[in-house]
């Protein structure tokens, strides 16, 4: 990546062509992963697209983070799916949704982002340590063409009563050979693509070459009539496609106000907006530590701007929203420079689902798992534990805990676990820090000086 002074990051003109391949890349990611979150939740899988389009208009115009993509996200699976059912109807659900967007808003005017600061950084690079072995675990499936388990799943137990290993040895007795070749070509493209030197090489982004690409190669074997490695539409992204405006309307949903008085849709907003708010901080702190321009974002504002976009999101049929690493990585390692990125991306999911669905349901899931194993690995690379390796045990035991209990348990029961270890290794080192003192006798009174 070339070098730039901070200034220059302001230039939206200098930074468009940038943002707007990166965008391009975070889209083609997040259809997929907005409908396989939704799918787990037992919502309407409409709902997962639209919490994209507003994580990405909405809270991309009001956030201060630069490279923080937000959406649906997997960590809020299980409290979604529970909450549905305990409510009795997605619009009940969507109610709570709303109010948890205005508990964030207050949490960010009464300044709650600022636990953010008391999150150790070893357990922040274990999370995204973790992210990358996960992504990279979770999309072995996707790339030999089985796709049981949802996009975007991040956690080790999984829905379909397999977990992240077993699932992997499954697949691998299912294969389905044209996945295998697509995923094969597309990593090859995703990894030796930048090294072409030609200057239309450099100016088409690797991962659209690599979507092309899959789609080229599926529409080759049914044209060659090879039904047996042709992909079938469980093997594709599936948008749903409304037939006409109004059948496009209906996809929306609005809130059940009627049950605003309902104690239980108060405890599932407590939770939702709890929940979500900590992930939020979690993942944009993690974003911050992989920003190639070393950015802050401004934790209080995000809180705000999460609460805008659930508010938002819950009103018109979508699911609750938070900063999502997964698409935030896509962002940062596809070159985006700042929050043009994030806002693209959902604009051009608006756009995808109103005007080009069909074309869309033609990309394979075998693509787009390179596309994620590429971006796992650089999550993940040998010299981050080699460099906590070095810092002392003080630093890699909370790092090296934090990547284990994430990969087998789940995002974040695995922060809760790497934060117990890392602040018992924070009390040892202050307990052994010797000092003492020097009394000093003076005539009106006394100095203590410690050393």
């Amino acid at each position: 990546m070339s070098k730039i002074n901070l200034k220059d990051l302001s230039s939206l003109k200098g930074n468009l062509k940038y943002d707007l391949s990166a965008g391009l890349v975070v889209f083609l990611v997040a259809v997929p992963l907005c409908l396989g979150i939704a799918l787990a939740s037992g919502a309407p899988l409409f709902s997962g697209l639209i919490a994209g389009i507003v994580g990405g208009l909405v809270i991309g115009s009001f956030s201060g983070s630069q490279l923080s993509v937000s959406g649906p996200a997997a960590g809020l699976t299980i409290i979604v799916i529970n909450a549905i059912s305990t409510l009795g109807s997605f619009e009940t659900f969507l109610c709570a949704v709303f109010i948890a967007g205005v508990l964030q808003v207050v949490m960010g005017y009464a300044k709650a982002g600022s636990i953010a600061a008391f999150f150790p950084s070893a357990v922040i690079k274990g999370m995204l340590a973790a992210i990358g072995i996960i992504l990279i675990l979770k999309q072995i499936p996707h790339a030999v063409g089985y796709d049981m388990d949802y996009e975007g799943n991040l956690n080790f137990l999984q829905a379909d009563d397999e977990n992240t290993i077993s699932e992997i040895f499954k697949a691998f007795g299912a294969i389905t050979p044209g996945a295998v070749v697509i995923s094969l070509v597309s990593l090859i493209l995703m990894i030796y693509w930048g090294k072409i030197k030609w200057s239309v090489a450099q100016a088409i982004p690797a991962p659209l070459l690599v979507v092309v690409f899959g789609v080229v190669i599926n529409s080759l074997f049914d044209s060659l009539g090879w039904a047996d490695i042709v992909l079938g539409a469980e093997h594709l992204v599936q948008i749903p496609v409304a037939n006409s405006f109004n059948e496009l309307l209906s996809f929306f949903t609005i809130p059940d106000f009627s049950n605003f008085k309902n104690p239980q849709v108060y405890g599932v907003a407590i939770t939702l907006a709890l929940v979500a708010t900590l992930e939020t901080l979690l993942n944009v702190e993690a974003v911050d530590k992989i920003d190639p321009y070393k950015r802050t974002s401004p934790k209080n504002r995000e809180l705000k701007a999460q609460g805008i976009g659930n508010m938002v999101s819950g009103l018109i049929g979508g699911l609750p929203i938070t900063s999502v690493i997964v698409r935030s990585s896509v962002a940062v390692n596809s070159g985006g420079r700042t929050k043009m990125t994030a806002i693209f991306h959902g604009f051009l999911i608006l756009v995808a689902v109103v005007l080009f669905p069909t074309m869309l349901n033609l990309i394979p899931l075998a693509s787009l798992a390179a596309i994620l194993l590429v971006t796992g690995y650089k999550l993940t690379t040998f010299a981050l534990y080699k460099n906590f390796y070095k810092q002392g045990w003080d630093q890699f035991l909370p790092f090296i805990v934090t990547v284990v209990a994430i990969v087998f348990t789940d995002l974040l029961l695995g922060i809760l676990i790497g934060m117990g270890v890392s602040i018992f290794f924070i009390l040892r080192r202050n307990m052994k820090n010797n000092f003492s003192y020097q009394l000093e006798e003076q005539v009106d009174n006394h100095k203590v000086k410690i050393t």
